[in-house]
């Protein structure tokens, strides 16, 4: 008689997991370098590409290889050197004058007082206004030789009216940007302030600092940081103006007013020649990148001599 062995039982081990596709941090980071790259690179490349020929939208099919010819031709122009220093006046008269009345709204701002946070919010105001808007309210409202406001007041103080935009272009523009301008650096240098230690400022009058010997010694270094992101957020901003110019000046007269944005368009809109337009277009992007690279080291060097 034999017996039957027992069954063998076997185990099932589970299925292993599937392992899907894992996204690395680099990887989802990817479609938005993707889109940067094509919305700004791929131009700025194109751009440069069109420098190097003689391309007129007149005769499209002749676009013959000139090399450097365009970038010969801006820097041996005096009137387009004239054009670089209409760009340098413009960004830097209108920087200086917003890092100061800025700098005094902004201790203005900084002291308690009935009406300030109203205050706050008209004097921000101007900077919410499109630069076209800014442009058509100045020339029309303001400057205006006819019935604008400055040269009402002329009158009434027994002069005569101005014609600002004719007879002080650079500066009418200026004070424009300014007005625009202004309180950007004033939000920028009230937060800087207002993150100054009232222990600080109290020892100082303790000692016997009078206002001007507090301001030199404890609020202008404590301010150094918030001058510089001003001066770089600005300088970015006011090398590329070309709202304002369009709808007050229009470059004029002659080309008391044109910069380098503006001189793009009327190469590229109303000439045509976009060789020309291209290569101070490449002009314009490697003269800001040299700032805004030259001001970020400045940044970096303050905050680390500030840690150490």
């Amino acid at each position: 008689m034999t017996t039957a062995a027992p069954p063998t039982t076997t185990t099932r081990l589970p299925p292993a997991p599937k392992r899907g596709l894992r996204l690395t941090p680099a990887a989802l980071i990817w479609p938005a370098l993707l889109y940067l790259i094509l919305t700004t690179q791929v131009p700025f490349f194109m751009t440069v590409y069109y420098s190097f020929f003689r391309y007129n939208l007149v005769d499209p099919t002749s676009r013959p290889f000139i090399g450097l010819e365009n970038y010969v031709t801006l820097f041996t122009d005096p009137q387009n050197l004239r054009i670089l220093l209409n760009t340098i006046v413009l960004a830097g008269g209108t920087l200086i004058l917003t890092l100061v009345i800025g700098g005094a709204l902004a201790l203005l701002l900084n002291r308690p007082f009935v009406g300030r946070a109203l205050l706050r919010t008209l004097l921000i105001s101007s900077f919410l206004v499109m630069p076209v808007v800014t442009a058509v309210i100045w020339k029309n409202m303001l400057l205006n030789p006819v019935f604008g406001f400055f040269s009402w007041l002329v009158t009434k103080l027994g002069g005569h009216p101005v014609d600002w935009l004719a007879q002080y272009p650079m500066a009418s523009l200026i004070a424009m940007i300014t007005w625009e301008w202004t309180p950007f650096a004033m939000l920028i240098l009230l937060t800087g302030l207002q993150s100054l230690p009232d222990d600080q400022l109290e020892a100082a009058r303790l000692d016997g600092a009078g206002p001007l010997q507090e301001f030199q010694h404890i609020v202008l270094p404590h301010w150094t940081q918030a001058i510089q992101v001003v001066v770089l957020m600005e300088t970015i901003a006011l090398l590329q103006v070309y709202g304002e110019i369009y709808g007050s000046t229009s470059g004029g007269p002659g080309i008391a007013t044109t910069n380098l944005p503006y001189f793009i368009y009327q190469k590229a809109f109303a000439e045509y020649n976009i060789g020309l337009a291209s290569a101070a277009g490449v002009i314009t992007v490697i003269l800001t990148n040299i700032l805004a690279i030259y001001l970020l080291r400045m940044i970096g060097r303050s905050r680390s001599s500030q840690g150490a």
